[in-house]
């Protein structure tokens, strides 16, 4: 869930609730891809709850997210084809939000903009600093050479109100679906 908390400590209430009013809730089977390595996408996915695998060609699954990641926002900031195959596993839920209808929104309201990338950048740090922990433990380093999985410091006063913003998008959600 902490992943989430990244993106909605960013984002305002207006924002928030946009998200889960434009955005469509699927419930996936065991196995049912949401989005295949090296082919575009029309959505950006937040998990609501289970789980989702990433596998990568060669390598098989990489890891496994759960409640209130976010899959998709690489290609959605570089535009390049997805990197990764996700599939859910049985039971997900995600909320998919259009990239069109976030593209639109982000030419025509530069403050939406602005907080939306500056949430996404601070997303995909996080991320990769979480992989550079998992490889380095995994080349022997001792534990206190690993960067230790904490919140950024700048972001905390940010968290309480991120985690109600998405207890109110889930709430909008079970109201609208």
């Amino acid at each position: 869930m902490r992943k989430v908390l990244y993106i909605l400590g960013q984002l305002n209430d207006e924002d928030a609730e946009w998200l889960a009013r434009t955005g469509r809730i699927r419930t996936c089977k065991e196995g049912e891809v949401l989005i295949n390595e090296g082919v575009a996408t029309q959505d950006l996915y937040f998990v609501l709850d289970g789980e989702v695998g990433v596998q990568v060609k060669g390598a098989g699954e990489v890891a496994r997210l759960g409640r209130g990641e976010l899959v998709g926002e690489m290609s959605f900031v570089d535009s390049s084809p997805p990197s990764a195959t996700i599939l859910a596993h049985g039971g997900a839920r995600v909320l998919a939000v259009e990239k069109a209808a976030i593209d639109a929104r982000l030419r025509r309201d530069n403050g939406f903009a602005g907080r939306f990338y500056k949430a996404i950048a601070i997303f995909l740090a996080d991320r990769l600093r979480s992989t550079m922990g998992r490889m380095r433990s995994t080349e022997g380093l001792h534990r206190d050479q690993i960067m230790d999985d904490e919140l950024d410091e700048s972001i905390l006063d940010q968290i309480s109100l991120a985690g109600s913003r998405f207890e109110h998008m889930l709430s909008i959600l079970s109201k609208v679906n």
